[in-house]
């Protein structure tokens, strides 16, 4: 059967995640459904990275074997086509070598996580952003942020249901950037890494936004990576405000 890549972008808001669910929506029960409607008997999908509740992306990638040869444009279309009205869209489709596996072929994710701090809370971007209230030192985040760079034991900053077999993880890059605002500034956390823990990501955002405020110091961050304990950790930082925003691979499928 012939195997085809996927890039998709997608809001979060109405889903459960990615991962199909009994009875709540899922991204992936939704791309599912579009392409039985292409072939009834269309086995699963697998996906780069299984995104959370209300969690988004602008290009997760997944991957599927279908019965019959399809040309990458019409098959984007056509899946495009069945997943209205649903918030996914299929950005790209491409035939990929069997070998090729959404998740475990990929070498390195990027998200971005997006927080809107100032007083009245955001309209445009409402289910986007995460809604600050309080002002954000940004070079106080980046002192706190430089403690979490290069390969460590991430346990503090680790969903207690997380199942990755090992907290150690290498994290690649973490950039701060602000963005002036009429009433206030948006600041945007890029990470890239091989792969994240379950809730690393919006956990060190929430733990960031502490030092941002002022309520730790950024040597903190250091400590709290170091106890190893997640009850060292700041609040994790809601989901909305996350999104998937690239995925790596030895050769761009996509290209």
């Amino acid at each position: 059967m012939p195997r085809y890549a996927l890039k998709l972008e997608y809001h979060g808001g109405p889903f459960a995640g990615w991962q199909r669910q009994a009875d709540q929506p899922s991204v992936q029960a939704a791309l599912e459904s579009a392409l039985r409607r292409l072939e009834s008997d269309a086995p699963k999908v697998a996906a780069a990275g299984r995104t959370d509740a209300g969690v988004h992306a602008g290009a997760q990638v997944a991957h599927c074997d279908l019965a019959r040869e399809w040309d990458g444009f019409r098959l984007m279309e056509a899946l495009n086509a069945h997943l209205r009205p649903a918030p996914v869209a299929v950005l790209a489709a491409a035939r990929v070598e069997a070998e090729f596996h959404a998740r475990f072929s990929a070498i390195e994710r990027r998200y971005t996580y997006r927080v809107v701090a100032r007083r009245a809370p955001p309209a445009l971007e409402a289910g986007l952003v995460w809604h600050h209230r309080q002002a954000l030192d940004i070079e106080a985040m980046r002192a706190g942020a430089a403690h979490l760079l290069g390969r460590h034991d991430f346990t503090t900053f680790r969903a207690a249901l997380c199942q990755a077999p090992s907290p150690v993880k290498t994290l690649d890059a973490l950039e701060i950037e602000e963005i002036a605002l009429d009433h206030g500034a948006e600041f945007r956390f890029h990470l890239r890494a091989r792969s994240f823990l379950h809730n690393q990501v919006r956990s060190i955002v929430g733990t960031l936004a502490r030092v941002g405020t002022g309520a730790w110091e950024p040597a903190r961050v250091g400590r709290a990576l170091a106890a190893r304990d997640r009850a060292a950790c700041g609040p994790v930082a809601p989901p909305q405000g996350l999104c998937l925003t690239g995925v790596g691979y030895p050769r761009d499928p996509f290209a």
